[in-house]
């Protein structure tokens, strides 16, 4: 039985995602079909790459990963299908897989070439859909598309460097649903760079010299619970990805507030790591 996971800006108010799990039953009918997310923000393509990244590894070998966000064919845009690690993505070539591939070289990429064979104009639908039934059905990636060597990659995807090393640079490349701000910059990254000195984190005008391994880690809990007044304590963290994120304990939009909106920290926004060497 074949799996494909479907992550999409389609939401599921309308008929896209539907229509898109009814043309996968129709050509391969023993698919078992797992949503990922129909939330990403409309043509986040850096928001897309952090939830595909840290999720197609939960996923059995084999696994197809359809990416729908941004997916409109144009010379600029074109498609892509990838081979890496035991699984299939399949997506535009718009920087979506570049974070994927920060960390593991793709077996084999090649540039869809069958658009002349399909009409329609929702490629996820029209295109995707018909590449995945291929790869299900155990076709090669060169029947479908030419060979290529490089992905387009994603501007300020990777932290900037001091050349001191004294200062690292990074971005929020996503905001999660209790409004938590997730950089790109990764524990390993940090520790390389840190060397067990002294730092100070710069976010907005809100700074930060220790990070947490866990939320509950700001806790206290020797002291009474109504002693207690974590609630809404701005932290950072290494998140459950290792990725360092600007968090509020707790945090909740409707009542107390959460990092992004209590910070004014937005997408792609710069994350100051100062590193002193007293």
């Amino acid at each position: 039985m074949s799996i494909v996971t479907l992550t999409t800006d389609f939401g599921m108010k309308a008929h896209f995602v539907g229509a898109v799990k009814g043309a996968l039953l129709s050509e391969i009918p023993e698919v078992k079909i797992v949503d990922i997310s129909h939330n990403i923000s409309p043509f986040s393509v850096i928001e897309a790459a952090y939830i595909i990244q840290n999720a197609f590894n939960s996923f059995p070998k084999g696994s197809i990963h359809i990416i729908g966000v941004d997916s409109e064919l144009n010379p600029e845009n074109t498609h892509i299908a990838m081979a890496l690690n035991g699984h299939y993505f399949i997506c535009a070539n718009n920087g979506i897989l570049s974070m994927v591939c920060t960390e593991m070289k793709p077996d084999h990429i090649v540039e869809i070439n069958i658009h002349d064979k399909i009409l329609g104009s929702f490629p996820v639908l029209d295109v995707f859909v018909k590449v995945a039934a291929h790869i299900a059905r155990g076709g090669t990636l060169e029947v479908i598309g030419k060979n290529i060597s490089d992905i387009k990659p994603i501007k300020n995807i990777s932290p900037f460097i001091s050349d001191e090393n004294h200062q690292l640079m990074g971005h929020v490349i996503y905001i999660d649903r209790y409004d938590n701000v997730i950089t790109n910059i990764k524990k390993s990254f940090f520790e390389s760079i840190q060397k067990n000195r002294r730092f100070e984190i710069m976010a907005r005008n809100h700074k930060f010299t220790k990070i947490y391994n866990r939320y509950s880690d700001i806790v206290n809990f020797e002291i009474p619970i109504y002693k207690r007044n974590d609630e809404g304590s701005g932290m950072a963290v290494f998140n459950s990805s290792d990725y360092l994120e600007i968090a509020m304990y707790k945090s909740n939009k409707a009542t107390i507030g959460g990092a992004s909106t209590l910070m004014g920290l937005d997408m792609m926004d710069s994350v100051i790591i100062q590193f002193f060497d007293d």
